[in-house]
């Protein structure tokens, strides 16, 4: 079971930033890449928001660094950690540019894409971008079939839809991988569903233990219906709870799982039981010293008995 992580600093949500991370920047990000790229880490992953609107200013923030740039930085600074948009929101712009970013993302970095991609759920964020927020979920399906075309061999890619159509528009660099990895995230019916029938894996939006085996169930039986096969295996994901590896000298929280690493391994095993290929994990801390303590913690002393 492979493991990864949510890059901190670069989004700030009040639903899990840490205190600390108000006052970083870009050499806080390239240190905790270092350390998940030296940790074993399968990837580092970046969000996507344009613009956040006053009403929700509040809860969300405005941090949001743009995942093309954070990764194709971060990119230079590491070796082998893969580099995950999670989630682009591709409905915001056209599937050309969207490809144009991220096969350049993936040529210099040299193949280590992974293009994570969402239906979004920010109304003016779209409206001022002059996208279609009420179509958003049919954009998103026709977007992805536009990616593939996209991001595949072809340097003239060729797509007919309803929203989107081209041909004879050659685009290079192409990618350096024959096929960029493709996940869909989100846990409605419809995202599911989305990430059964189109994509390379899923990315669950922090759907708990107990919902995940039906969640994961499900997917199998839609791709057993549709009799889905592209070459390429399915990956299933799940974000865990929070970690603190070791006994905590503070106050992390009561959802926090906590313990030698040994004993996590132990917990976050059940995942894989379930049929998860992949965690996302997130370590509590206090500042950027600690966490990247916890992340070579977590490679030394949980990794090796997942």
């Amino acid at each position: 079971m492979e493991y990864g992580i949510q890059l901190p600093v670069q989004s700030q949500s009040t639903l899990y930033t840490e205190p600390w991370e108000a006052g970083a920047g870009p050499a806080d990000l390239v240190a905790v890449a270092r350390a998940a790229d030296r940790a074993g880490f399968a990837y580092i992953a970046c969000c996507d928001h344009v613009a956040i609107p006053r009403r929700l200013a509040g809860a969300m923030s405005t941090v949001w660094y743009d995942p093309v740039a954070t990764l194709a930085h971060l990119a230079a600074v590491t070796e082998r950690v893969r580099l995950l948009s999670h989630v682009a929101v591709v409905g915001l712009r056209h599937p050309l540019l969207t490809a144009k970013q991220y096969a350049t993302l993936d040529h210099l970095s040299g193949g280590r894409l992974i293009l994570g991609v969402g239906a979004g759920h920010v109304r003016e964020e779209f409206e001022v971008l002059g996208a279609d927020f009420e179509r958003r979920g049919a954009v998103l399906d026709e977007t992805i079939d536009a990616l593939r075309a996209a991001l595949g061999p072809e340097e003239f890619p060729e797509h007919h839809g309803k929203s989107y159509d081209f041909e004879g528009l050659g685009q290079r660099p192409r990618p350096a991988q024959p096929r960029v990895p493709l996940w869909v995230g989100g846990s409605s019916p419809a995202a599911v569903r989305r990430a059964a029938l189109k994509g390379d894996g899923w990315l669950p939006q922090g759907d708990p233990r107990d919902r995940l085996p039906a969640q994961i169930e499900r997917i199998r039986r839609i791709r057993d219906a549709g009799a889905i096969s592209s070459g390429v295996p399915f990956t299933v994901g799940a974000l865990t709870e929070p970690l603190y590896v070791g006994a905590p000298a503070w106050d992390v929280g009561p959802r926090t799982l906590t313990g030698p690493g040994e004993a996590l391994a132990a917990s976050l095993r059940a995942y894989r039981a379930m049929g998860v290929d992949q965690i996302q994990v997130r370590f509590r801390c206090r500042d950027r010293a600690e966490l990247t303590d916890q992340i070579e913690a977590f490679g030394a002393e949980t990794a090796p008995h997942l």
